[in-house]
């Protein structure tokens, strides 16, 4: 590899004028000398495109006929990419300068690992984290290490996690070539969920680069009941689709109790727009049953490793005393 290897970011836009100007510059600011900006857009009605030709030329835009998601988005511009690392960005960012300079210096340090996840900052609470990288729980649920916690350092010394964000997410091209692009079927939510579990079970370990900082106007452009509709029902196809025989069956209580508790909790919560969405996000999973399986030989035949490792690298509830 080179010693400055071309660092491609896609940043997947639907009507996200309000926030490019923010994003875009600050990737213009970036101290790493060789990266290219991939914009693709999902056909946007707004002022989005002509921004980005009139402002930021150095941009490549790849416009899309119709809105494919944050999924289709992404792949499309990985599709488009020449670079031997891929990042995802979210339209709703802004970097700060030595953000793709720490995310190759851990890349390089780590080259058993085929993602590196940042550390995501609240963009208007600055000491607060939204994420420092993806965990998984043994009760199948995704987790956003760190989420509302105010930044101590306290992850600083983690080498690895189990995914990254998919806020700001970056792949080595290798990896991606083995296990493949973003499920499309996920639209958007728990895409980098499904994609991390692809890389662990091929054997690619996702290493956390507390000094690559990236501050995020949380659900900026997403959230509410469209983020309930689809985590709960993504929840429920990543679990299908990529957890490891071996550990459904030694932690099928904990899953089930655990959707149990989330379906109880919509109820309850009825009234609510989300908690309605929760609910039906929660019966589209269970109507993609079908898709999962289909998919999950697939997945399942590429394991590398021991069953003892997946294990090792799933999150255990905290105990509260």
């Amino acid at each position: 590899m080179a010693a400055h290897p071309l660092i491609s970011v896609i940043i997947p836009n639907w009507n996200g004028a309000v926030h490019l100007p923010t994003c875009l510059s600050s990737l213009r600011a970036q101290t790493y000398p060789n990266f290219e900006v991939i914009l693709v857009d999902n056909a946007s009605t707004d002022e989005s495109l002509d921004l980005v030709y009139n402002y930021y030329p150095e941009v490549r835009v790849v416009p899309l006929p119709e809105n494919r998601g944050l999924t289709g988005g992404v792949n499309a511009g990985f599709l488009a990419a020449k670079g031997d690392i891929l990042v995802a960005l979210n339209n709703d960012t802004e970097t700060d300068p030595h953000w793709l300079e720490e995310i190759e210096r851990a890349l390089a340090e780590h080259p058993e690992a085929g993602m590196a996840a940042s550390k995501m900052l609240l963009f208007d609470r600055r000491n607060t984290l939204h994420s420092a990288g993806d965990g998984y729980g043994i009760d199948g649920i995704p987790i956003n290490r760190g989420v509302w916690e105010v930044d101590k350092g306290q992850f600083d010394g983690d080498t690895y996690c189990f995914g990254a964000c998919g806020g700001a997410a970056a792949y080595r091209r290798a990896m991606i070539d083995e296990v493949g692009l973003f499920d499309e079927s996920l639209f958007m939510y728990l895409e980098d969920v499904d994609l991390a579990w692809r890389g662990q079970l091929a054997g690619y370990r996702c290493v956390f680069a507390p000094k690559a900082i990236v501050y995020h106007k949380l659900s900026a452009t997403g959230g509410g009941p469209i983020a309930s509709f689809y985590v709960g029902r993504n929840t429920l196809y990543v679990l299908f689709k990529d957890v490891p025989s071996p550990i459904l069956r030694r932690y099928w209580g904990q899953m089930a109790r655990a959707q149990w508790r989330i379906f109880i909790e919509a109820l309850r919560a009825w009234r609510g727009e989300a908690a309605r969405a929760r609910l039906r996000g929660q019966i589209a999973g269970l109507l993609l049953l079908p898709r999962a399986l289909q998919a999950r030989p697939k997945v399942q035949a590429t394991r590398r490793v021991s069953v003892d490792y997946v294990d090792a690298i799933l999150t255990r509830p905290v105990s509260r005393t």
